[in-house]
């Protein structure tokens, strides 16, 4: 049997767990440039504002930051460039039919390096109202209250 690849997570959306209820996720490749995949080696990647779209039957991620490389010159990129995502076409259809009929978005919640491949964790996201996230919080401090009571008896 073949070794599984290990990973190397890069950046995770936190605020993305915060903000929506991540009903599935999806792994996808993604399409950098040289220059872009040195700076991803040294984390400099941000995934707050970033979004998936589909566009003519293609996955796109929009607004992800990826810093210029510093010894980078002129072949440095724009760091919010829009970035082809990789997936079968079976599966961006599933995704296409579920945004459009349920009115879900695709956020990526992580990125990170599988081997030598650098991958996007695409999530299905329903969009949470302020009730849900004052919910998810009192719901943690009642956690956090009960684990603060078995850890002192």
């Amino acid at each position: 049997m073949a070794e599984p690849k290990p990973t190397k997570t890069i950046a995770q959306n936190k605020k993305a767990y915060h903000d929506f209820f991540i009903e599935e996720t999806f792994e996808a490749g993604i399409v950098l440039v040289g220059t872009e995949v040195k700076s991803l080696r040294s984390g400099k990647c941000n995934l707050r504002d970033a979004y998936a779209s589909i566009d003519n039957g293609e996955l796109w991620l929009k607004q992800m930051h990826i810093s210029p490389y510093e010894q980078g010159n002129i072949f440095n990129h724009d760091p919010t460039r829009p970035r082809k995502l990789l997936m079968h076409k079976r599966e961006i259809a599933k995704l296409l039919a579920e945004v459009q009929q349920q009115g879900l978005t695709l956020i990526p919640t992580a990125i990170y390096f599988k081997g030598s491949r650098t991958k996007v964790a695409i999530g299905l996201a329903r969009g949470k109202k302020l009730y849900d996230k004052r919910a998810t919080q009192a719901e943690r401090d009642s956690k956090r209250k009960i684990e603060r009571a078995i850890k002192e008896n």
